[in-house]
C-alpha cells in the first residue's frame, strides 16, 4: 500500500470563513470567545513586533515590503514605519476595509484586495512577510506561492514567515474552521522544493504564552454550565493577567512535567535562496 493521502483544506470554506470575520485584534491570533480583553491582542503583537524588528534588522530600509495576508493591518502600518514602501495584500472584504483604515496614515501603504494565489508580484522585495498564510494552503499551493515570490525578491531580501506549527507531522484541520499545522521538518521539506533554506527558525514565545491561556479557557468551556459561561470574560482577564504576571517562568512548567501543551506552537521562518542547492 502506499502512502496514505493527506487531508486537504477546502478553500471555500476559508474564504467564507474570513469573509465573516470580525476584524478585531483578537481575531486574527484566534482568542476570540474566551473572555480576553483587546490588551491581550496587542500584548502579543507588541512582543512578536520585537522579535520581527531582531529578524529585519539588516535588511534595507528604502526597500518595500509584500504583506501577504494582511489582516487587520497591524503588521502594514508597522511595515510602513520601518520600510519606504508596504504592499498590503488581503482579501476578506471585512478584513481589507479596517487595513485600509489603519493604514490611512500612512501614505507609502498600498493596499490590494485580492486573494494571494491569484495576487501576482509586480515589483521587487526587501521583505514578503507571510503572518499565517501558509496553514491555510494546501502543499502544492504553498510550494506555487513560494516560487512566485522568489525571483521578486531583492538580492539579500528576506521571505519571513510566521506560522502555527506541531510538534511532529501534519495535523488537517476541517469544518467551519480549515487549517493545516505542521512540523518544522514538514516546512524545511516544502521550502527546500521552492529552493528554499531556513537560515533562522524562531520559537514564538509570545504565541504560546497565549496559547495556553486558550486551552485553559476551552477547557473551562467544556465543562461548565450555560449559565456559569457570562463568568468567562471575568475569567479570561484573570487567565490573561496571570500569564502575564508568570511570564517567561510559566511556560517552562509544561517541559518541567514532560507535558506537550499547549497543542499547538508557533515559529518565525528566515527564509532565502537555497545558495548551496543553486551551486549544485
Amino acid at each position: 500500500m502506499g502512502p496514505r493521502p493527506m487531508a486537504e483544506i477546502d478553500y471555500t470554506a476559508v474564504r467564507r470563513y474570513w469573509s465573516n470575520a470580525r476584524p478585531s485584534i483578537l481575531g486574527p491570533y484566534m482568542m476570540d470567545g474566551f473572555g480576553f480583553p483587546p490588551a491581550a491582542g496587542l500584548f502579543r503583537f507588541k512582543a512578536e513586533q520585537r522579535i520581527v524588528q531582531g529578524l529585519v534588522q539588516g535588511l534595507d530600509r528604502a526597500g518595500t515590503v509584500l504583506d501577504l495576508g494582511s489582516g487587520i493591518g497591524f503588521w502594514a502600518a508597522a511595515f510602513a514605519r520601518q520600510f519606504a514602501q508596504v504592499v498590503a495584500v488581503e482579501a476578506s472584504p471585512a478584513l481589507c476595509d479596517a487595513l485600509r483604515e489603519r493604514c490611512a496614515p500612512h501614505a507609502n501603504v498600498r493596499v490590494v484586495q485580492q486573494d494571494v494565489l491569484s495576487f501576482e508580484p509586480d515589483g521587487s522585495y526587501e521583505l514578503v512577510f507571510l503572518g499565517g498564510m501558509l496553514m491555510y494552503l494546501n502543499d502544492r499551493e504553498v510550494i506555487a506561492l513560494l516560487r512566485k515570490i522568489v525571483p521578486r525578491l531583492t538580492p539579500g531580501g528576506m521571505i519571513l514567515c510566521r506560522e502555527t506549527t506541531v510538534r511532529k507531522g501534519v495535523v488537517t484541520r476541517s469544518g467551519e474552521y480549515q487549517a493545516t499545522y505542521r512540523s518544522i521538518g514538514v516546512y524545511r521539506r516544502l521550502f527546500a522544493e521552492c529552493r528554499l533554506s531556513a537560515s533562522q527558525i524562531e520559537p514564538n514565545a509570545p504565541y504560546v504564552l497565549l496559547q495556553l491561556g486558550c486551552e485553559l479557557m476551552k477547557k473551562w468551556q467544556a465543562v461548565t454550565p450555560p449559565q456559569l459561561r457570562e463568568l468567562d470574560g471575568l475569567l479570561g482577564r484573570l487567565v490573561y493577567w496571570g500569564l502575564r504576571l508568570g511570564n517567561p517562568w510559566i511556560l517552562r512548567i509544561p517541559d518541567a512535567l514532560w507535558y506537550e501543551s499547549p497543542q499547538w506552537l508557533n515559529h518565525f521562518f528566515v527564509l532565502g535562496p537555497d545558495v548551496a542547492h543553486d551551486r549544485a
